[in-house]
């Protein structure tokens, strides 16, 4: 087990835990220091782009994982892949957690969809809702300091969201035409956790299905149109 494993499965700091592993080895602070400024939350530092990461939040939630691998942790973000332009703006979230590295990201092409793919040893760190198991069939919470990270940026947070579960289409009523914006998830925590950004954003929504939220009333689609619109 890698040390961010150990301080999680322990409750010890994770500094605590490195320094008991490499006391006396030469180099040991250097390598802690290097590894404390490359990682935002164990380096106790704020992120950079708060806003970048509320974005990634979103892509997550809906339609990203992480693995395991034997010597580091795997993000995955599967996207569709008929919105080049959502892909950018996935591809620079990403960069965006390491600002002062050079992130390799991957695409895996898949038919009619792709894997956007970054290896690093503190992606756990930066979501700790990573688990075994289908986000809909355990507790999916975020916790304070990400709480705190999306109420400052609701709005990117929800257009995470609808980027990667979710759109913007017509819904008929009588023969006419009124857009509106649908999220769908199995999560019931993911849902709420939508339901609480468009309240800190200043939009209504319901629950039109079991599995499914719906913005709909026209001042409300106009907002998220302001920061979401159509997927390009």
């Amino acid at each position: 087990m890698n040390d961010c494993q150990i301080s999680r499965w322990t409750g010890i700091p994770r500094t605590t835990v490195r320094d008991w592993r490499r006391r006396g080895a030469p180099g040991g602070s250097r390598l802690r220091r290097a590894a404390e400024v490359d990682c935002p939350r164990c380096g106790n530092q704020l992120l950079e782009d708060e806003a970048a990461y509320a974005y990634l939040l979103g892509l997550y939630l809906g339609d990203g994982c992480i693995s395991e691998d034997p010597r580091t942790y795997r993000l995955r973000i599967f996207l569709d892949a008929r919105y080049p332009g959502i892909i950018e703006d996935a591809k620079r979230a990403v960069s965006a957690m390491r600002p002062t590295k050079r992130t390799r990201i991957s695409v895996v092409d898949r038919v009619g969809w792709l894997e956007l793919v970054s290896y690093w040893q503190h992606w756990p760190c930066l979501f700790p809702q990573h688990g075994p198991g289908k986000k809909h069939l355990r507790p999916i919470c975020l916790v304070q300091w990400q709480d705190d990270v999306v109420a400052g940026h609701p709005h990117m947070l929800l257009r995470g969201l609808i980027h990667s579960d979710g759109y913007r289409g017509i819904n008929r009523v009588k023969g006419t035409g009124y857009p509106r914006y649908m999220f769908t998830n199995s999560s019931a925590d993911i849902r709420r956790i939508f339901v609480e950004a468009c309240d800190r954003f200043g939009v209504r929504c319901r629950q039109n299905r079991w599995n499914s939220i719906s913005v709909a009333r026209r001042p409300d689609v106009a907002r998220l149109d302001e920061v979401i619109g159509p997927k390009v």
